[in-house]
């Protein structure tokens, strides 16, 4: 325990054995956030496809949770000064401008155009944006570095899309904050007899008009590496949460990758290339599960699910799962505790993870109580990736 005269030095900062630092502000007995560290992969056949090293480039994937879904009712374990606006915006940015990489990718990202555009896009980031449909007020956002990386093309995802077009837009709005039972967990609410209920207010679950549109979005771009010149495709998504809607997850999850390799197709006919692809984002479905085993398989062998187009070939790998193994969480509240984000990257060699954001053990104290506190402002654990680009 630090020494009370301690705190009356100026800003410092401990680092513990894991690298991950905790800053202190003078004058103040309250922790800040953690700067989570990049570790080096050790596995040999990642680390050692080529011996000189080539162009690297770093991503990010970050649920920083919107301040829309912020109730102490939701979160009755946090402490209350780390729900308020002003912390809250302030220790995710603190978090955000420590990691430097060249891509961040954002879900649940509310406030865009009051204060996340502003204040990222000054310490030298550009930015796109997709709002939620409906009247949702959060989405998905891709922030790159501007002496990175060049912007050639970007495409919106609407998973409202996979609804039939006779779809009356006013029958299923799904209020997600007015949905969570009080001191309930959005992962696992659906549990809940209060939810089940709520369900059926909104009309018939089993009306495909109203099982698929959940106003989920996505958001995928063509990048153009500076140095060297080589092209990346960069998607970002945030997949729905319900876990008694797994048919519908798991369509969106088709409808993505659908999306994905048409989109990778024109890029590769207008810019005479093969771009890379990374894939970041919340997909709400723990490791093995449908979703999971899809996106690195591109096969879906169970479940009925609603007319789309064929399933389509896009080989992904997990960056932890080829690294370091997937996470035991990345989600970490009383009511649930688990993987639910990933980056995945394309499996054709081209680029290649050499190292990964650091993620706490379950033990750590940290993470102690569940999130948000004062150490990690969201209930959710940012992840990362630097990847080299294989020649």
């Amino acid at each position: 325990m630090l020494k009370n005269s301690l705190l009356l030095l100026p800003r410092f900062s401990l680092t513990c054995p894991s690298h991950r630092t905790v800053c202190f502000t003078k004058m103040s007995t309250t922790p800040g956030p953690l700067s989570p560290k990049f570790v080096p992969a050790q596995k040999s056949e990642i680390t050692s496809v080529s011996k000189s090293e080539g162009f690297k480039f770093s991503l990010v994937s970050y649920n920083i949770l919107a301040q829309a879904y912020v109730k102490s009712a939701l979160f009755p374990h946090s402490p209350g000064p780390c729900l308020k606006w002003k912390a809250r915006s302030q220790a995710i940015l603190t978090v955000l401008k420590s990691l430097g990489t060249d891509f961040l990718c954002l879900q649940e990202l509310d406030e865009y155009d009051s204060f996340y555009k502003r204040n990222i896009e000054n310490v030298g980031y550009s930015s796109i944006y997709v709002q939620r449909s409906g009247q949702k007020r959060d989405g998905c956002g891709i922030f790159y570095k501007l002496n990175s990386a060049e912007l050639l093309i970007e495409e919106k995802i609407d998973y409202n899309d996979l609804v039939p077009s006779t779809q009356d837009d006013t029958a299923s709005e799904d209020k997600e904050e007015s949905l969570l039972p009080d001191g309930g967990n959005k992962k696992l609410a659906s549990k809940d007899v209060s939810l089940k209920n709520s369900r059926a207010d909104r009309g018939d679950i089993n009306d495909p008009c109203v099982r698929l549109k959940r106003d989920s979005v996505g958001i995928m771009a063509a990048f153009r590496l500076k140095d060297p010149c080589h092209l990346i495709i960069v998607a970002n998504t945030h997949i729905y949460w319900d876990p008694e809607l797994a048919d519908v997850k798991l369509a969106q999850a088709r409808y993505l990758l659908s999306r994905l390799a048409q989109f990778k197709l024109l890029v590769s006919d207008k810019f005479d290339c093969s771009p890379s692809v990374v894939v970041a984002g919340d997909f709400n479905s723990v490791p093995g599960d449908q979703v999971y085993q899809y996106l690195i398989s591109g096969s879906s062998v169970v479940g009925n699910l609603p007319e789309s187009s064929d399933d389509v070939s896009i080989p992904l790998c997990s960056v932890y799962a080829s690294t370091r193994g997937e996470p035991q969480f990345t989600n970490c509240t009383p009511g649930f505790t688990g993987t639910l984000d990933y980056i995945l990257f394309s499996a054709s060699g081209d680029i290649k993870p050499v190292s990964y954001l650091e993620l706490p053990e379950p033990e750590a104290s940290d993470v102690q109580g569940g999130l948000p506190n004062y150490y990690h402002p969201s209930d959710h654990l940012p992840i990362g990736a630097e990847f080299e680009i294989v020649k």
